[in-house]
């Protein structure tokens, strides 16, 4: 099979006339040739950073979408379904892809659970990633979030470190704001990576230590702006990510988009290339082809360098997208579950108090980062209640794991003006998590979650809609395209309740997360990543 276009050689900067010839799913030769056709054939694109969970589809269907964006492979971390399930969780990811010509390339999840001020599904230890970084599917330690434990010198921590090095797979880092002499001790542990920087000059620091920054932008954390022009001197140790990815946003663009928003930006188009299709290669040793005779077949082709709209996209030679259409075929699969909690009453949610004044989670536009404010109680009956007119509203963490009472706090910039919303994706562990104008609204989206093992849902009285994610509480046994359209349904809807958040419920699924500061909120109560302990509600 030959392929001809304008061939993009990342590595010898230049784009020339030529064909690729293909026998085997191998590239045979890629040579010059005399020709007039206008597309350009250049190595696919990979997401150095992601957790295919938070697509709320299985390894699978992520696959059928992501194909159509010229996307060829994933550096992947399975630490969602890791919480929910263990070690099997990290299996079925591995055994579900490896179903489809896709080529992730999992990790093993090193903070299961990030922390223990919170209730998880599961525990992997440093003998479970002993077993895991043995097996021939993790390419890498997974997100070292337990930055603390490095810096402190926690034993269990450091072992799970040190099986990484002996097996010679790279260590992901995550240190938010992380500076100065404690991303030293953080980078010394030998830990190479960091998606998590929100500032030019944090990136710019981790950069001049020798660690190497992966650009963010998701549905929720969008970094690209504040670090981009770090491109131009440091390409070759940068890469794009987008680490949590809903369905709807999938169909519509993934890493091509930051390609073509940095070619807007008027950036050379090598240096682009080389953080979007060769860098992660190099540094994952990923099992992906670099348009190189020999290489596997791995590579796009696409109608121009300035919007990258993909005509075709190849693995192992193998056609696996052509003009929208994706030809990775639907294949069937389990739905395993860990969802063991009974339905609530209105009491649970009923928090007494005569404080004057409470701690509030400020929540941010397109970051994870939260902040804490103080604001004055809204007391009814003796109750702390949502405060609608001042956007101060209740939330409830639940436990999914066993029947306990609901942790119980309050959050701003939700914008919720009726109704409440709710999702069991919660990172890190899972739980439901919601927030609502009302303890009856509350309830109501709490207890359908429940009744579904799992979802996302908005809820207004009698208006109820839900998207049930029955594999692991966090996955959907839907399509790609279905999911996406009824998450879409469910975000409009959570909008038209008054969020005027992007993407509520991306920013929803991080307010539990603990090891990003400040102020959020587990199933066991208010904790700040800030002193890295709880603190109390009420001030």
């Amino acid at each position: 099979m030959q392929i001809q276009g304008q061939i993009v050689d990342i590595k010898n900067k230049r784009i020339y006339s030529g064909e690729v010839t293909i026998e085997n799913g191998k590239i045979i030769s890629v040579t010059e040739k005399n020709h007039n056709i206008l597309q350009y054939i250049l190595p696919g694109f990979i997401d150095a950073h992601i957790h295919i969970e938070s697509s709320m589809l299985v390894p699978s269907e992520f696959a059928r979408l992501a194909v159509l964006h010229g996307t060829v492979a994933t550096i992947s971390d399975p630490h969602e379904i890791a919480n929910v399930l263990g070690k099997e969780g990290v299996y079925y990811m591995i055994e579900n892809g490896k179903k489809t010509p896709f080529k992730f390339h999992f990790g093993a999840p090193s903070c299961v659970p990030a922390t223990f001020f919170e209730t998880a599904g599961a525990v992997i230890d440093s003998e479970q990633i002993k077993e895991l970084m043995a097996h021939p599917d993790i390419y890498y330690l997974a997100e070292m979030m337990n930055y603390p434990g490095v810096l402190f010198d926690d034993a269990e921590v450091l072992k799970k470190i040190e099986w990484a090095k002996y097996y010679g797979k790279p260590v992901d880092g995550h240190a938010p704001g992380l500076r100065g002499e404690p991303i030293k001790k953080y980078i010394a542990a030998g830990i190479t990576t960091d998606h998590e920087c929100f500032t030019y000059d944090e990136a710019q620091e981790k950069l001049s230590l020798g660690m190497k920054v992966i650009i963010r932008e998701g549905s929720a954390a969008k970094n690209f702006n504040a670090l981009i022009d770090l491109l131009p001197e440091h390409y070759e140790n940068m890469m794009f990510c987008s680490d949590d990815k809903h369905p709807d946003d999938l169909i519509v663009g993934h890493i091509n988009l930051l390609c073509a928003r940095a070619v807007a930006k008027g950036m050379d188009i090598f240096k682009i290339l080389q953080m979007a299709c060769v860098n992660p290669v190099h540094h994952y040793k990923m099992n992906v082809g670099l348009l190189q005779e020999n290489d596997t077949a791995d590579f796009i082709v696409v109608e121009d360098l300035i919007n990258f709209n993909v005509k075709q996209t190849y693995i192992n030679g193998e056609l696996v997208a052509e003009n929208g259409q994706s030809f990775v075929k639907h294949v069937p699969f389990e739905t395993p579950n860990n969802f063991n909690v009974s339905a609530k009453e209105l009491i649970d949610f009923a928090v007494p108090s005569l404080a004057l004044k409470i701690r509030v989670i400020e929540a941010l536009e397109g970051q994870l980062i939260t902040k804490e404010i103080h604001h004055k109680s809204f007391l009814i009956n003796g109750n702390l209640v949502s405060d609608t007119e001042n956007d101060i509203l209740k939330m409830a963490v639940v436990n999914r794991y066993q029947n306990t009472k609901p942790a119980i706090a309050f959050i701003k910039n939700f914008g919720l003006k009726k109704g409440a919303i709710a999702s069991s994706v919660a990172h890190d562990c899972h739980n439901i998590v919601v927030v609502g104008t009302s303890d009856e609204e509350i309830l109501s989206a709490v207890n359908l979650l429940i009744a579904n093992t799992g979802g996302i849902c908005a809820v207004n009285g009698s208006d109820k809609k839900s998207l049930a994610l029955p594999v692991a509480g966090i996955m959907s046994d839907k399509d790609g395209w279905e999911t996406g359209k009824l998450y879409q349904e469910i975000d409009w809807m959570a909008k038209e309740l008054g969020s005027t958040l992007k993407a509520p419920f991306m920013t929803l699924s991080f307010m539990a997360l603990l090891v990003i500061p400040d102020l959020k909120l587990s199933d066991k109560g208010l904790f700040s990543g800030n002193s890295f302990s709880f603190v109390d509600l009420e001030i």
